[in-house]
């Protein structure tokens, strides 16, 4: 991998290797863009089969945290950090410690939060070291909730979109991945009457969703090929491939995964299918909203009610994807690179 060359590929400023292997931390940082203020995203801590995959990771999580602040109107900058390793490891003190020492190394240009593979409580340790750090106990904590009402919001907006009317009653949705933000996602779904099939790779989340929401089940291959009207993913990303896009046949995929289109080519794919795609970093904006809020002293019902603005944020993007005949991937895009550029043009607001 030639990293400078990653680097320049989307205008990233910075990538930081930290490592203590006394205590086995391996740690990536990357900073994508600070334009709008200093770079927020959470830390993911994860098993990749190699460190290249990390450092990709990384560097395509940052960029759509960038796009996620400028689209969502948060004087946020984007970044987002890996630690390499065994999520499940039970003695955690040591390992999030040395993440603080990396994220203070930062001088506040980076601030942090939990993600894929890490908690609230985890973030508590990165606090013993760092100040640059959000969603710990006692304050917003788990944004999940809040990520959840967000995702909701935004498949009534494609649903409105699509159909010409927001209900979900009756509408067959399936569901990939039931973690925390999975499982409040199905509560809301389930709760306006939507009929669920669901998957995961754990069999105890599996079945929570099942008992709790009525809920039918799949495995994890088969969620692809439901007959369903919404797929909602909210696992990992580059869940539309060229392996999977011949077995959809959903009308809207919508979900909070990030990074769910594994190359850029698969939102056009999505488009002369007809299917209507709401873009991951805008319909999962709501846990930065969250954090966002802790920063500047929101109350819960306010970042909730921002959350709720990704209805029309969507329905924005939809109208100029329409009228420009583009990809609604490629719309986003262009509205969160705008705002990037219009207040890089006045002068850096972070430094």
């Amino acid at each position: 991998m030639e990293i400078f060359e990653r680097l320049g590929r989307h205008d990233h400023e910075q990538l930081v290797f930290w490592s203590e292997p006394e205590v086995g931390y391996k740690g990536i940082i990357a900073i994508h863009d600070t334009s709008l203020g200093p770079a927020l995203g959470g830390t993911r801590f994860w098993q990749y089969a190699s460190d290249s995959d990390a450092v990709v990771d990384a560097l395509r999580l940052s960029r759509g945290m960038s796009y996620k602040a400028a689209i969502t109107g948060l004087n946020l900058g984007g970044g987002k950090s890996v630690i390499v390793g065994d999520n499940r490891v039970k003695d955690r003190e040591m390992i999030f410690r040395a993440h603080g020492r990396a994220v203070e190394s930062l001088g506040g240009r980076y601030i942090t939060a939990e993600d894929v593979g890490t908690s609230p409580d985890d973030m508590e340790f990165v606090r013993m070291e760092t100040e640059s750090v959000v969603g710990v106990l006692g304050r917003s904590g788990d944004p999940s909730p809040v990520t959840a009402f967000g995702t909701y919001q935004g498949i009534k907006a494609c649903a409105a979109q699509k159909w010409g009317r927001d209900s979900l009653g009756g509408k067959h949705i399936a569901v990939q991945g039931l973690g925390h933000v999975g499982y409040y996602l199905c509560e809301d779904l389930a709760a306006e009457g939507a009929r669920l099939t669901v998957t995961d790779i754990d069999e105890e989340r599996i079945q929570r969703v099942v008992e709790d929401f009525g809920a039918s089940r799949v495995e994890p291959d088969a969620i692809y090929g439901v007959d369903a009207d919404i797929f909602a993913p909210c696992a990992l990303g580059a869940v539309v491939n060229d392996e999977t896009l011949d077995q959809f046949s959903f009308e809207i995929i919508a979900g909070a995964a990030n990074n769910q289109l594994a190359r850029a080519a698969h939102g056009e794919a999505l488009r002369e299918r007809g299917v209507l795609y709401a873009p991951d970093y805008v319909i999962n904006a709501g846990g930065l909203i969250n954090v966002y809020g802790e920063l500047h002293d929101w109350s819960p019902e306010r970042s909730r009610r921002k959350a709720g603005d990704i209805y029309q944020t969507l329905l924005r993007i939809f109208d100029r994807a329409e009228s420009a005949g583009i990809a609604t991937s490629k719309a986003a895009d262009q509205v969160a690179e705008q705002r990037i550029e219009r207040v890089r043009h006045l002068g850096r607001s972070f430094v």
